[in-house]
């Protein structure tokens, strides 16, 4: 059913697609913003296959800025890419107004879009969802991304009120980052081509992108762009083999990231800070406090992740031969294996 009070979105406003990284925000030592480092990693990650950029969203830390300091970080990027590829802005907070705020901020930057998560943390009822994302629409005319992270917000919209946000005109995109595949799978199959979904979480892509994922938008394409391109291209050609060749790629990265803690630490923004440092960007940086510097024993088990290729290569083909019954049995088993 059409809404006669939806804006259009604007023809200009680029669909974003592919390999779209949550990217992290570079901090100075006081944690400040650091503009310069932010401008070294967009290049990066560009040069090692992202497709679309996402900035201010949970990866980029947006729970740890003010608006002031949001602002900033939507100009500042908006203006360094200007235009290069589609270019999408978390703007989501609990109330609509501020959220309304910052979105229409973006759009005068020249955003494509504007990722905006579940109101969270009061709970608010499906009604209440369902205007606040309306009430959003009626203030823009770019994109707007879906953030439906059951996660982070509490709960998760259904396949049938999504369906009635795609259909009034509400929302074009969705980041579906529950973890499960099916949820893409679900999205695709009824919604077809009127919404464009990326997987939206960092175990499963390889499913997610082979039952119609239009993009992957997470974490890792943030940290390891040329990886996850590797696996997104191959999934979308349709070859099976170089998918799962590339997934096994990241496996032994995955385990570590999901599986290898004690009481919770490391946590994954450490280990995604850490990650890029490894790789060469020393300008990373920490995550803004609480949070800090990852420790030197898990800073090394990165460093030998990603700097013995072969060990590697054995780490997934021994992964390949563990039997179990139970998903606690294969967990204990995958890290008798990774140790």
């Amino acid at each position: 059913r059409e809404r006669k009070n939806i804006m259009k979105v604007k023809e200009t406003a680029k669909k974003p697609y592919g390999i779209c990284p949550a990217s992290m925000t570079i901090w100075n030592a006081d944690q400040t913003y650091n503009k310069k480092g932010m401008e070294k990693y967009l290049t990066w990650l560009l040069d090692n296959g992202a497709q679309s950029i996402s900035i201010c969203g949970s990866t980029g830390e947006n729970v740890a800025m003010n608006m002031e300091e949001q602002r900033e970080i939507i100009g500042h990027v908006a203006s360094f890419l200007n235009g290069q590829v589609p270019l999408i802005c978390g703007t989501g907070r609990y109330d609509t107004l501020n959220t309304i705020k910052m979105s229409k901020y973006a759009q005068d930057c020249g955003a494509d879009g504007v990722m905006v998560i579940l109101p969270y943390y009061l709970n608010p009822h499906k009604k209440a969802v369902m205007q606040h994302f309306r009430d959003i629409r009626a203030a823009l005319d770019i994109r707007m991304m879906i953030y439906n992270n059951p996660w982070f917000a509490g709960y998760e919209m259904t396949v049938p009120e999504i369906e009635e946000l795609v259909n009034d005109g509400t929302i074009q995109d969705i980041k579906a980052a529950h973890g499960d595949p099916n949820r893409v799978h679900e999205l695709k199959f009824h919604l077809g081509d009127k919404l464009n979904v990326f997987y939206g979480h960092d175990y499963c892509a390889l499913e997610g992108l082979l039952v119609g994922a239009d993009g992957w938008l997470s974490g890792f394409p943030a940290v390891l762009p040329k990886q996850c391109r590797a696996l997104l291209d191959a999934a979308q050609a349709g070859d099976i083999q170089g998918a799962i060749k590339a997934q096994n790629n990241i496996q032994p990265y995955i385990d570590y990231f999901f599986h290898d803690k004690v009481d919770g630490v490391p946590h994954w923004q450490e280990i995604c800070k850490y990650t890029l440092q490894a790789q060469g960007l020393d300008f990373a940086g920490l995550p803004r406090k609480p949070l800090g510097e990852l420790d030197e024993a898990n800073k090394k088990k990165i460093e030998k992740l990603w700097g013995d290729e072969k060990l590697c290569a054995e780490y997934s083909a021994n992964c390949k031969d563990i039997s179990f019954d139970t998903i606690d049995e294969y967990y204990e088993k995958i890290m008798k294996v990774y140790q």
